[in-house]
Formats: structure tokens, sequence, C-alpha cells
């Protein structure tokens, strides 16, 4: 799917050269970027991220509830 993002000059000669630079296209540099910015804000990038974080998820809650004390509560007689 293809969008328009807008870039002021400067910013679009420095990404173009970062670009250069890496030996990278622009479209590999904007993927990392918006990565990044997905990660930073615990979005799953993928199904394979996803997992990862219900399996922490998961394993967190687990460990949470192991760290209650249970006690039987003895009849009364």
């Amino acid at each position: 799917m293809r969008k328009l993002i807008a870039f002021d000059d400067d910013t679009f000669d420095k990404l173009k050269q970062l670009a250069r630079d890496r030996m990278a296209t622009f479209q590999e540099l904007a993927d990392e970027a918006f990565a990044d910015l997905l990660k930073k804000h615990g979005i799953p990038i993928d199904l394979k991220d996803a997992l990862r974080k219900s399996v922490r998820l998961a394993s967190h809650s687990v460990e949470k509830d192991s760290g209650r004390r249970r006690t039987a509560h003895k009849p009364k007689r």
C-alpha cells in the first residue's frame, strides 16, 4: 500500500544522504524507522513479535500468581 509523507527539503536531503551512506533504499530507512517507533510504544510489528509479547505477559502473570500465599481453611468441628 502506498502512502504519501511530506518532508521538508533539508530533512529529505539528509535522509537521502543517509540512505546512500548506508547503501540502503529510502524504503529500508522508512521500514526501520517505523519498526522502531512501534517497538517504542509496545506495539508488535509482526506475528512473531506479538507471540513473544504474549508469552512475556503470560509468564509475568504466572509469576505474580505464584507469589501469593495460599492458606488452607480448616473446617470447624
